[in-house]
């Protein structure tokens, strides 16, 4: 299975803590130009927040790596919500123009965004 485009997804042999080199690998490479922290947002909060973040971002700096941060969740015992409505967003049709690629960051608290 191979690597897809805006759609968080690993293929095997790439990406943080492996010997092979490609596009995903740079993802991790760079240092993000801006972050959106999601911290205590609802699951509505966090879906606008971060389609409002990612248009504005892809207009200033096309081609920029963004993190938004969504922290692991599941405080008190609950399931978390934000890493899933985040990914629902990012891999969404309307904002399929403004992202390139997407993938959890390397402690799973958040995601790394290529804008196009």
């Amino acid at each position: 299975m191979g690597r897809k485009k805006g759609k968080g997804r690993r293929s095997p042999g790439s990406g943080p803590g492996s010997s092979g080199f490609g596009f995903l690998d740079s993802l991790f490479d760079q240092r993000p130009r801006a972050v959106l922290d999601l911290h205590g947002d609802t699951a509505l909060e966090a879906e606008r927040r971060v389609r409002d973040f990612v248009v504005a971002q892809a207009r200033l700096e096309p081609g920029a790596v963004v993190h938004i941060i969504t922290g692991r969740g599941g405080g008190g015992g609950r399931r978390p919500v934000l890493p899933g409505a985040v990914r629902k967003v990012l891999g969404s049709p309307d904002l399929e123009r403004f992202v390139a690629e997407f993938d959890r960051d390397l402690d799973e608290a958040g995601f790394l965004v290529r804008l196009r």
